[in-house]
């Protein structure tokens, strides 16, 4: 489980068919084999450490669902450490199982802050609302507003220096998980509606 807040922002340094290796420095200092690190939203295990890289195995099921097909080395990815039971929880319950993807549509300055919009497939928008969380590339973020195929954030100066999403262009796409609670929710009414009651 993480939290969703973005602890490092770290460098491809190898991208091949099943395999990625990330250098990071920060996220590294207690890291061991076997951790859980989230690569832009993706939960993945560590499988060597090798000085300031770490390497990660890349399962078919987790291409077809993310961005992760999409990396080159030098692409920057956001990293975060899996939560332990003693840590404040400063974004909401985070899974890191990426559901699917939104393609970068805006990036409009609003004072200090920048509107962020995605277009978005219908299966995911569900299970968005306003003023509700959702992970962007493993970033905890709160929804601003919705459209039929669209969903706006608002990135704070923290986010937006401490983050890749500002180094995305339009079209590019991002890793998207929605709110565990709402799927949940979703599917305990689908079941009791297929059982009449």
């Amino acid at each position: 489980m993480f939290t969703g807040i973005i602890e490092e922002v770290g460098e491809v340094v190898e991208a091949d068919a099943g395999v990625l290796r990330i250098r990071a420095r920060r996220i590294l200092a207690d890291a061991k084999l076997g951790d859980s690190i989230a690569i832009n939203g993706v939960d993945l295990t560590v499988t060597a450490i090798d000085g300031d890289c770490f390497l990660a195995n890349v399962m078919p099921e987790t291409y077809r669902r993310s961005n992760l097909g999409g990396l080159h080395v030098g692409t920057a990815v956001n990293l975060e450490r899996s939560l332990r039971p003693t840590d404040r929880l400063s974004g909401h319950i985070v899974r890191g199982v990426v559901e699917g993807q939104a393609a970068v549509i805006s990036f409009e300055p609003e004072s200090d802050a920048v509107i962020a919009r995605f277009r978005t497939p219908p299966e995911l928008l569900r299970y968005m609302v306003v003023k509700g969380p959702v992970t962007i590339d493993g970033a905890s973020l709160t929804i601003i507003d919705k459209t039929a195929d669209s969903f706006a954030v608002s990135l704070v100066q923290y986010t937006q220096e401490h983050t890749n999403l500002l180094r995305k262009q339009p079209g590019d796409s991002v890793n998207i998980e929605t709110d565990i609670i709402a799927r949940y929710v979703d599917t305990l009414l689908q079941a009791r509606a297929g059982d009449g009651r």
